[in-house]
This record gives structure tokens, sequence and C-alpha cells, in this order.
């Protein structure tokens, strides 16, 4: 079978198996049975990453990606469909972030290759199990494969900090103005990625809300919007009260006059909005130097909880300095807004570093693939974490064409697939002579 025929076939095998983050046991069953199949030792740790190696191997390199996937509905499994050169998945995520990587290394493996490969688990949610990882590796090289443009070799990403903020107040009023009850609703929006897609000027379904109902002088009687904390959110929706109708032009919004009438009703602190709408979403700064967004933050979600509102957002930075001040003037912002706070999932950047295996790496490239830069990524990689846990291992991530990921719209290039597939080859076949 060809390269490229295979690595599309065992993505597609993958896509069948549940891979949502959380979702661990069919996979590692899945990973023991192909570990069994090829003659590799399979271990699995207590945060459900997997390695797989030769029992009497002496690999050079550790390949690692991450086994789990953006689900923006729990328990999605894709359908995938090729078009146009494509891959896509019909009304859900592609999974193709980081599954194209697993099916390199599955490759890989029925080949004999002698290496490392290591699965991670619940990197979409916190690399998890990065941050957990409990296995003593024995490369000197690591080749990460959860990049997604084919032209650029990752050498530095983002670090990044989740924070939630519940406000609990709220109060019972007396409809003596007769105000009336509005459903409005923002939907079909792109999305995207929060961190790679941040500065493509995605519209936010939480902010684009919050606009029209500041405007109108609505008061809150339920709010939810957003998917999941690493995404730009496309769907929104409220139910308010007010004396003005609720106004726009905009085709993804709609507003409906809801013919029920009440004599009180239990609004939300004014708090809530206010915050929703004054709030500076997307880039706060940008690099020059490395051609790449320096810090941004993402409002992703928003939910209406029995007893509190509760709003995550997601901050990201290229200097760990930086990702401090943004996560400290947001906690202050949110806190004059009457919110409670915690901070959680805080990982660093990646500082960019060139190294002989860095070099290596890009004379391997450049025997397939043209015009190939060094570059860092505004999204978080779990390389960052694999630097801190193996200080003296070298590092650098690289991948096949992937767009959108994280939303409906994702898709991966296949013959980019194919090209990446003969880099890493290029890369092994050479024995790491560096």
């Amino acid at each position: 079978m060809r390269d490229d025929i295979k690595i599309i076939e065992i993505f597609k095998q993958l896509t069948k198996i549940p891979r949502c983050s959380k979702q661990y046991d069919n996979f590692i069953g899945y990973m023991q049975d192909i570990a069994k199949k090829y003659n590799y030792i399979c271990q699995v740790d207590k945060n459900n990453n997997i390695l797989c190696y030769k029992q009497n191997g002496n690999s050079k390199i550790c390949l690692q990606s991450h086994y789990d996937i953006v689900c923006l509905e729990d328990n999605t499994i894709p359908t995938i469909i090729e078009e146009d050169g494509y891959l896509k998945a019909v009304d859900s995520t592609l999974g193709a972030d980081n599954g194209i990587g697993c099916a390199y290394m599955i490759a890989l493996m029925q080949e004999d290759i002698d290496a490392e490969f290591l699965f991670t688990s619940d990197e979409e949610i916190g690399l998890i199990g990065a941050n957990g990882i409990e296995f003593d590796l024995k490369s000197s090289y690591m080749l990460n494969l959860d990049s997604e443009e084919q032209g650029d070799i990752c050498i530095g990403c983002a670090g990044g900090v989740d924070i939630i903020a519940i406000n609990s107040q709220s109060s019972y009023i007396e409809n003596i103005e007769q105000k009336t009850l509005y459903e409005v609703e923002v939907s079909g929006l792109d999305g995207g990625h929060s961190g790679v897609d941040i500065d493509k000027n995605i519209p936010n379904a939480i902010k684009l809300l919050a606009k029209v109902l500041y405007e109108c002088e609505a008061e809150l009687l339920d709010i939810s919007g957003g998917q999941r904390i690493n995404s730009i959110p496309t769907y929104a929706k409220a139910i308010i009260v007010s004396q003005k109708e609720p106004k726009t032009q905009n085709p993804n919004i709609t507003i409906k006059k809801l013919n029920s009438t009440t004599q009180h009703y239990k609004k939300l602190d004014d708090n809530i909005l206010k915050f929703l709408y004054i709030f500076a979403n997307g880039v706060r700064g940008y690099d020059q130097n490395l051609g790449v967004v320096l810090t941004s933050i993402n409002l992703a979600i928003v939910k209406n909880n029995i007893d509190n509102i509760q709003i995550e957002l997601s901050a990201r930075s290229m200097d760990n300095n930086e990702l401090e001040t943004i996560e400290l003037e947001t906690v202050a912002l949110l806190e004059s807004f009457n919110f409670d706070i915690k901070t959680y999932g805080k990982y660093p950047a990646w500082k960019p570093i060139q190294s002989n295996f860095t070099q290596y790496v890009l004379e391997c490239y450049n025997k397939v693939i043209t015009n190939v830069t060094l570059g860092a990524i505004h999204a978080g990689l779990e390389c960052a974490i694999m630097k801190q846990k193996y200080p003296n291992m070298q590092i650098c991530s690289i991948g096949p064409n992937i767009y959108f990921p994280h939303s409906k719209n994702e898709k991966c290039e296949i013959a980019s697939v194919n090209k990446i597939y003969q880099v890493i080859k290029q890369i092994l076949d050479n024995k790491l002579k560096i």
C-alpha cells in the first residue's frame, strides 16, 4: 500500500474510536493490540499516557502526539469525507489535530521502526497528560507531530492559562414597567482555534450577543454561549427583559419577542453584561521578530448554572512575563465586576531555541519540501512541558496543513499528509547523524 493511502486509512480507523478528551479506554486497548501485533512493549501511566518501544531497542528519538480531540458536542465520532483534496468531517471537528500525528506513529510502528512512540492524553483540556507524564524516556531527541503548517518547523510556542469567573448575585424584580421578554440568539459562526486563529477576525458569538444586549439596555435573565475553552465560540443565547427592542443587522443573530408576560423576574447582576460588553477580546500584542501574535485572550464560554453565572477565558502569550501580566490584569478586572476567580491549567511558553536537531530536521525537510522556515506558534504545544521534564532533550514540532482546527470547518490537506510523512521517514532513515 502506498504511504499516502496507508496514513489516510489509519487515520480513518482512528476516527471510529471515541477520542474526545477524557475518553481513554478504547484508544488504549487499540494501541495495546497494535503494540502486541508489531512486537512493541506498551506502557500506560496513571494519567493515561501511552508509550510504545522495542524490548531491546536503541532509540535516539521519541515521536510524540496527543490522542484526544476537540469535540464540540460530547461523544462525537467524526464522519469523514474527502473533498477537493482535503479530509473534512460532516458537521463536527475532524480530529486531524492530532489524529494525523497518531496515524504517522502507528504507520511507523507497522514498519518496525526503532523509536519511542509517546501518545499523550487530554492535551485539548490543559495539557493534562503531558503535565502528569511518568515515563523515563531514553531518547535524546523528540519530534512532536502536532503542528499544522507544512512549511514551518516549530521551535517555540505560547504559554497559557485558563480563567474561571463566577458571579452568584441576582435579585427578584417586580415588573412594574411591564418590560418585554426577548430571546436573542447568535448561531452559524465559523469558529476556530483560540490560539492560531485568534488574529483572523473570526467573530466571537458571546461578544456579538453582548453588544446587542448592552445597546438595548437589557436586563439578563439567562445567558449561555461557547463550546470549549480553546475554541472561538460559534453560538450564544440570552433571555432578557427590556423596554427597548433589541436590534441588529447581523444575519447570524435572531431576535424573538416572547409572548409570555411576567409580574416578577429573577434578574442577574448587571455587572455580568457590562463585563461581557467592555472586555477587550482577542489579540493584545504582536511579536514583530517572530512574526506571530505575542499575547491574546479568548472569551470562550458563558453558562448559567443553578445558582450562578460562570465565564471561562483562555489567555496565551509567547512570553512568560506577558502571560503573568494578562492573567493578573484579567483577574483584577473580573474582581472589580463582582466575580470570584480561579485559574487552572497554566503552562509555560516554549522559548524558541535553535539546536543541532532543529538544523538537522531542516536539512531533511529541504530534501522533500522547499521554502521551509523555523518559527513559533501562538498555541500551546506539549513541547513546552516536555522541555521542562526532559531538559537535555532537543525538541521541535512539524505537521501537515490543517486549517481551522477546533471548529466544524477543520480540514486537512491530503497531499500535505504524505509530504510530511516523507519528511519523517527522511529524518529516521538518516539515522539521526547529528
